[in-house]
C-alpha cells in the first residue's frame, strides 16, 4: 500500500514538473508572440509614416504643404504635423473655400487610423485612387476644399506603443488626450479609469491639445473628423452627455452618418452620441470642444475598426486588424467614406455657409477658455518659448472673476445712489401757487 502510495505521489510529481514544464515553454511563446505583434508587413512605424507623407508633399507642393508645429509644457515637448490639401490655393485663400478638419492617431495604441491617414493622402495626391468614384466629379468636389490632416496626434504616445507598451492610448507623460480639453473637463464618472481616462491637471495641460485647440480656432472648420479605433461607428455630439443637439445642425449630421454607414459601413455602424451609443460618458473631449466652442456645425468622431472577439489582454488586435484581407478593407472603405464626405459635406451645409453670421452670444466662450487663447497666443506670437504655468493661471483666473465681480458692484452701488438722489430730491411745481 505505501509503495502504491509512492507510485501515485512519484508519479503525480512527475505530472507537475510535465506540466510546469509545459507552462513555461507556453509562456515563453507567448512572451515571444506578445514581443512584437506589430506586422511591419502592414504597418509603418511612426518614422516611417512621416517619412512616406513628407515624400507625398515633396512629389505634389501644388496640392499639399506640410507643418510642424511644436509645444512646450513644464518639460514635456511635443510636436504635431499637420498636411494640408487645397487646389489651386493663395494665400489668405482659405476663407472662401469650404474647409475640413481631420485627426488620426490621438490614441498611441490605435495603428490603424494613421494608416487611414496616409491612404487619404495618397489618393488626395493622385498617387492612389479610388476604383468607385468618377474622377471628374471627385476632382469638382476637391476644387472647392481645404482639407487639413493631422496624421499622429500623439506621436510621443505611438512611440511607446513601437517600445512594447501596445495597451498605452495616452500620451507621453501618462493624459489621456481626448479627455483633456474643456468641455465638461475633469468629471468623472462611477466606472472612471484613472489609468485610460486621465484627464491631465487642467483643460489644455498637454502641448498635443493646445496645438490642437490653436489649430481649429484658426483654421474655423466647416467639419471635424476625429478618428478612432475599437468599434465600428459613426458618433456625433455629445460625448458628455446622453443627448444629440437640437436643430437644423443636427439633422444635417444625422443624414449624412446615415448616407455614409449605408454606403461605407454596410449598415455595420451605430450611429448617434457618442455619450448614448457607447454605453458610458466622456468628459473633456476633442469632438464636444468643437461643436460647443468653435462651433463646426458639423463635428464627428469615427471608430473605424475593432476585434470584440480579441482577448482583453491582446489591445494590439483589439484595436487594428491583422491580417491583410481585413487591413485592407478597412482602408477601401473608410477612404471611400471620407471622399464621400469631401463630396457631399458642401452640400450638406449649403456650399460655404457664412460661420462669421451666426449669433455673437452663439460665440461667446468662458472666461478659463477667454484666457488660455489669450495666453497661448501672447506666448508664441514672437515666437518665444513661454511656459504658462498652471498655478499662474488659476490665479489669473480669479483676479478676472473678481475684478468683474467688483466692477459690476461698483456699477449697482453707483446706479443705486444716482436713482435714490433723483427719488429724494424734492418736487417743485412749474405753476405758481
Amino acid at each position: 500500500m505505501g509503495r502504491l502510495r509512492f507510485l501515485f505521489s512519484a508519479s503525480g510529481l512527475s505530472l507537475s514538473l510535465f506540466l510546469l514544464a509545459s507552462l513555461q515553454v507556453f509562456l515563453v511563446i507567448d512572451a515571444k508572440t506578445d514581443l512584437n505583434p506589430i506586422d511591419r508587413d502592414l504597418y509603418h512605424s511612426s518614422g516611417e509614416l512621416m517619412e512616406e507623407i513628407k515624400g507625398l508633399v515633396d512629389r505634389h507642393p501644388d496640392k499639399l504643404t506640410l507643418e510642424t508645429v511644436k509645444s512646450k509644457n513644464k518639460g514635456y515637448e511635443a510636436e504635431v504635423a499637420v498636411v494640408t490639401y487645397g487646389r489651386r490655393r493663395e494665400e489668405g485663400d482659405d476663407r472662401s473655400k469650404f474647409r475640413i478638419l481631420l485627426s488620426f492617431g490621438q490614441h498611441g495604441r490605435e495603428l490603424i487610423t494613421s494608416e487611414l491617414a496616409l491612404r487619404i493622402l495618397s489618393i488626395l495626391s493622385e498617387e492612389q485612387s479610388l476604383p468607385d468614384m468618377d474622377p471628374a466629379s471627385l476632382n469638382s468636389s476637391l476644387n472647392k476644399l481645404v482639407i487639413k490632416v493631422v496624421p499622429m496626434e500623439n506621436l510621443n504616445g505611438r512611440e511607446l506603443v513601437e517600445s512594447g507598451d501596445f495597451c498605452e492610448r495616452r500620451n507621453g507623460r501618462g493624459v489621456d488626450l481626448n479627455r483633456n480639453w474643456s468641455v465638461d473637463w475633469g468629471k468623472k464618472e462611477k466606472d472612471y479609469d484613472p489609468y485610460e481616462e486621465n484627464p491631465g491637471i487642467a483643460p489644455f495641460s498637454e502641448p498635443e491639445t493646445q496645438i490642437m485647440r490653436k489649430l481649429a480656432l484658426s483654421f474655423d472648420p466647416h467639419i471635424w473628423v476625429n478618428v478612432h479605433s475599437g468599434m465600428e461607428a459613426l458618433f456625433m455630439p455629445y460625448d458628455h452627455k446622453n443627448t444629440t443637439p437640437d436643430g437644423v445642425s443636427s439633422q444635417r449630421m444625422k443624414l449624412l452618418l446615415g448616407k455614409l454607414n449605408l454606403l461605407h459601413c454596410h449598415e455595420r455602424c451605430m450611429i448617434g452620441s457618442g455619450g448614448g451609443s457607447v454605453g458610458y460618458l466622456a468628459h473633456g473631449t476633442a469632438t464636444d470642444f468643437m461643436y460647443d466652442i468653435v462651433k463646426v456645425p458639423m463635428a464627428f468622431t469615427f471608430e473605424i475598426y475593432g476585434d470584440g472577439a480579441a482577448s482583453t489582454k491582446d489591445c494590439f488586435k483589439m484595436f487594428n486588424p491583422t491580417d491583410v484581407d481585413t487591413f485592407s478593407r478597412v482602408l477601401n472603405d473608410w477612404s471611400a467614406a471620407f471622399f464621400t464626405i469631401f463630396k457631399l459635406g458642401p452640400h450638406q451645409l449649403g456650399e460655404i455657409p457664412s460661420k462669421a453670421s451666426a449669433s455673437k452670444l452663439d460665440r461667446w466662450v468662458s472666461i478659463d477658455e477667454y484666457l488660455d487663447g489669450y495666453l497661448m497666443e501672447r506666448s508664441s506670437r514672437y515666437g518665444k518659448k513661454k511656459e504658462v504655468f498652471e498655478l499662474g493661471m488659476q490665479e489669473i483666473r480669479t483676479y478676472f472673476r473678481l475684478f468683474l465681480l467688483s466692477s459690476a458692484l461698483l456699477m449697482f452701488m453707483f446706479c443705486s445712489r444716482i436713482s435714490k438722489g433723483k427719488c429724494s430730491r424734492p418736487i417743485v411745481s412749474a405753476i405758481p401757487l
